[in-house]
């Protein structure tokens, strides 16, 4: 499993995501998927966070490893997430996945009856290298 970097700002973010959770029996095993993976990250400085690593509000190039298919998505948070404009929840299998990696790892996660693998093949645009912090919204 590799490690996954999430800015102190994505962090803390994400906390009070996990803490606000409603208390709908249908969206806990994502919470649960998204509290495990910020157990095991690596906090790091929004600005020493390496340009390849896929942050909230990044937007990345995967691709499913069996069908060879390719798609562009942003990681978001749940009430931002608007499928057709690519906009896929923090909560969602793949976003949890994604979250933290880089550029050129793979990310699995497993649905009933099936596990996906996805490639991280690009990230087209990340917040903080392009000098917006995550938790003001401005550029430095």
């Amino acid at each position: 499993m590799n490690t996954i970097y999430l800015t102190e700002d994505d962090y803390q973010q994400l906390v009070k995501l996990i803490q606000g959770q409603p208390k709908n029996e249908d969206l806990m095993p994502a919470y649960i998927r998204l509290k495990a993976e910020l157990k095991r990250a690596k906090r790091v400085p929004s600005v020493t966070i390496p340009p390849e690593v896929v942050t909230m509000n990044s937007r990345v190039r995967v691709q499913e490893l069996k069908s060879n298919s390719e798609m562009i998505l942003s990681v978001v948070f749940p009430h931002e997430a608007n499928f057709n404009a690519g906009k896929i929840s923090v909560l969602s299998p793949i976003g949890t996945a994604i979250l933290g990696s880089r550029a050129g790892d793979e990310v699995v996660w497993t649905a009933p009856y099936c596990k996906f693998i996805y490639k991280i093949k690009e990230v087209l645009y990340q917040p903080e290298a392009d000098g917006v912090l995550a938790d003001e919204g401005v550029l430095v």
